[in-house]
């Protein structure tokens, strides 16, 4: 394990060099970012003076030297907004984008496992198709539509919380049931499928033959063995809650990463979307790399090559 850990976190340092690459090469097809920066009245020498002050009278691979110097520093450049270095400004909202993937993920576990259970337990009932009806559904409805249907039933026509901000915990729960609801429609079908695959195995007709309880067939031999899969969507589905809840946060003004990111796309900062997009990507490499080390907890048979 400790081989395995060690050669995965040595793949990072390729992994982030390709990101940083792809990074620099979109920032400079997505336009000049001195015309993006200035307005339309500026003039040519203001146009001139801005650019050899962000250095792109210099050629191309002397830009890249540049830029691969100050991300080794862990310089991102500085964002014309806010006047500040984007990284910092980044990671002050990572706090509030962890607080709403992780009660949206509660949210979606805390419906989608006994629903999950439930329905492959009572296969083919009415119990079943109905869990399977309302999953297909919650799957089928976007973010931004449940967000405005919870907001409409809970906030104004209920008013029992807020619509949008950040601060207590009656702020939390509009955002994280918008989120959760999505991820439990599908997560409810994955843990339908791995419960039905695991109740026809062999070993759980035996403890069912040794006069076992059904519920402890049901929670100590089977659900652990159906929750690998479950685990691989869940932590997808977190990557994608960390940093890419990007309507969600908006529609709520949540002040995450996803609101931050929209915000610099629509004023062209493009220093604050290479320190978010290198902070998502951290982000996803390590949360693989922790669903890697929980495989071998849910599942001591599972083996890694070093």
């Amino acid at each position: 394990m400790a081989k395995y850990l060690y050669k995965s976190l040595l793949q990072i340092i390729p992994v982030l060099y390709i990101i940083s690459l792809v990074v620099f090469i979109l920032v400079h097809v997505t336009g000049d970012p001195v015309a993006l920066m200035l307005p339309d009245t500026a003039s040519a020498e203001d146009r001139r003076v801005l650019s050899e002050a962000l250095g792109l009278d210099q050629p191309l691979y002397v830009q890249y030297y540049r830029y691969m110097s100050n991300l080794l520093l862990g310089d991102f450049g500085t964002s014309f907004r806010y006047n500040e270095a984007a990284l910092p400004i980044v990671l002050e909202r990572l706090p509030a984008s962890f607080e709403l993937a992780a009660a949206s993920m509660v949210v979606a576990c805390v419906i989608a496992v006994p629903f999950g259970i439930w329905s492959a337990v009572k296969r083919n009932t009415g119990a079943d198709i109905f869990i399977s009806g309302i999953s297909v559904m919650g799957k089928a409805m976007p973010n931004f539509w449940v967000g405005i249907m919870l907001i409409l039933l809970l906030a104004v026509n209920w008013g029992v919380v807020p619509v949008s901000g950040r601060g207590t915990f009656a702020h939390l729960v509009l955002p994280a049931l918008t989120l959760g609801i999505g991820v439990a429609a599908e997560m409810t079908r994955l843990v339908r499928s791995s419960m039905l695959d695991i109740l026809g195995q062999d070993y759980i007709r035996t403890a069912r033959s040794k006069g076992l309880w059904e519920a402890i067939v049901i929670n100590k031999h089977a659900l652990r063995n159906a929750l690998i899969p479950v685990v691989t969507i869940t932590s997808l589905q977190l990557t994608h809650l960390v940093g890419g809840a990007l309507v969600t946060e908006t529609v709520f003004s949540w002040p995450g990463m996803g609101q931050l990111i929209v915000q610099a796309i629509n004023s062209h900062d493009m220093a604050i979307v290479q320190a978010a997009v290198f902070v998502i990507a951290i982000l996803v490499i390590l949360i693989n790399l922790a669903t890697d080390m929980l495989y071998a907890l849910l599942d001591p048979r599972i083996k890694y090559n070093h």
